[in-house]
């Protein structure tokens, strides 16, 4: 078992790296896709996403319940890559919609986020997760995008605390934060 977790801000090639480290471990490997197509710019975004991937790969589509849905299809594959957190997070605001409180969402997001820890943590794969960084731009204007940042935060705390290896990407170059496995090697 082994979780990296790959942060960075939009555009900053988290999704290329995860795909590279997938091709280089080698074996078969299983695509977790958080993104539902909502609207033409979703809907050509992940036919972008599809073409980059190898055609090898088993595709599992999972908005919600990814640890779940992940037990059920991991068969015998070597990596597994959840791309991403960022639109599991928003999906679980879709579905518990506006008239969701703060701690109603924060405990979804926790159990979502511990149960896929928990699920990694027992397997045999190495799991990639992706995930974005929004806490470095500015203030949003409205308190729902204010939650929403806070919450992918908290996610992103717990995903990284219990990763073996935690990539920062900028402008497409990894950052190590946190690697376990060469600090046991030290």
């Amino acid at each position: 078992m082994r979780i990296i977790l790959l942060l960075g801000g939009a555009r900053s090639g988290k999704s290329s790296l995860a795909v590279e480290m997938a091709r280089q471990r080698g074996g078969k490997v299983l695509f977790v896709a958080t993104a539902e197509p909502c609207d033409e710019e979703m809907k050509r975004r992940i036919s972008a996403h599809r073409k980059s991937r190898p055609g090898g790969w088993r595709l599992l589509e999972a908005p919600l319940n990814i640890a779940n849905e992940i037990g059920k299809n991991i068969g015998t594959s070597k990596t597994v890559i959840i791309d991403c957190i960022t639109l599991l997070v928003n999906n679980i605001f879709e579905k518990y919609g506006e008239k969701a409180t703060s701690g109603t969402l924060e405990k979804a997001i926790e159990s979502e986020i511990n149960a896929l820890l928990d699920g990694a943590e027992k397997s045999p794969a190495t799991f990639i997760i992706v995930s974005n960084e929004v806490g470095l731009g500015i203030v949003p204007a409205d308190s729902v995008s204010r939650l929403y940042r806070d919450l992918l935060g908290r996610a992103n705390q717990m995903l990284a605390a219990r990763a073996d290896e935690v990539y920062f990407l900028v402008a497409g170059l990894p950052v190590t934060i946190k690697n376990t496995l060469q600090d046991v090697d030290s």
